[in-house]
């Protein structure tokens, strides 16, 4: 049985105040099987790890660099993010992959830098609405699939969350159907791959998920949890989505 996830990415969004959010968080909600991960941005990483301890909550960065140290002025180590005391970080988002030119050799680099540094790497795959009309989502994600994950990840290391971007959002969501072909063949491809590590990689849903569909989206085979933007930011909606995940 794998287990759940949900996962909050905050994006650019937040300061100290809104670290009071979490706090119902910590109190409400840590139902075995089910983990919480909040990503807030990197200015938040260390304070929130420390107002987190001792709770099922856990910290995760949004990105970081595929080096360790360097020159590399405004960029941010894995190692670094695991000392400010995350144990995830989201890499290839496709927020990075569009205004940074991210390539899946890119997002790759980094996964392994996040292996390396003790983190779990949140690995973003997901098509653009001008691919999802072409009819090449499968091939997109493939391709992306096979580039961003290197051959040492494992079920212990490596989450994949699959954002179609046009629902990142917008409100969008794609149909049932059409999340369940895209996990359905995610799976297939990595149990291809990496054999019974890729059946335990967990799968997570993101873009435009908040607690009135969160319940079918979960219902979904192959769907072990979330990646939540802007419904995360606040308790009472990432709260719901939680229960729905803990009623799963």
């Amino acid at each position: 049985m794998r287990t759940k996830l949900a996962a909050g990415n905050w994006k650019m969004n937040g300061i100290s105040a809104a670290l009071a959010e979490i706090d119902a968080l910590k109190i409400d909600f840590g139902a075995p099987g089910v983990e919480i991960l909040v990503c807030p941005p990197a200015t938040l990483v260390d304070r929130l790890s420390q107002r987190v301890q001792g709770s099922p909550v856990m910290v995760g960065g949004q990105d970081c660099h595929e080096n360790e140290t360097g020159a590399h002025t405004g960029d941010i180590s894995a190692r670094m993010l695991h000392d400010a005391g995350a144990s995830h970080v989201i890499v290839g988002h496709s927020e990075r992959r569009a205004d940074h030119h991210e390539t899946d050799a890119m997002v790759r680099a980094k996964t392994e830098a996040a292996i390396a540094a003790d983190l779990v790497a949140v690995v973003c795959l997901g098509e653009s609405e001008a691919e999802r009309d072409a009819g090449e989502t499968l091939a997109v994600i493939g391709r992306q699939l096979a580039g961003s994950l290197p051959d040492s990840a494992t079920a212990a290391t490596v989450v994949i969350a699959y954002e179609p971007i046009w629902a990142i959002g917008t409100g969008r969501t794609p149909t049932l159907d059409q999340i369940a072909e895209v996990h359905g063949y995610l799976r297939a491809e990595l149990v291809r791959r990496f054999g019974a590590e890729g059946d335990a990689m967990r799968l997570l849903y993101g873009g435009s998920v908040k607690p009135a569909n969160a319940a079918e989206i979960f219902a979904v085979p192959d769907v072990d949890g979330a990646l939540v933007g802007g419904a995360s930011l606040k308790a009472a909606d990432f709260g719901g989505i939680i229960r729905a995940l803990e009623q799963a």
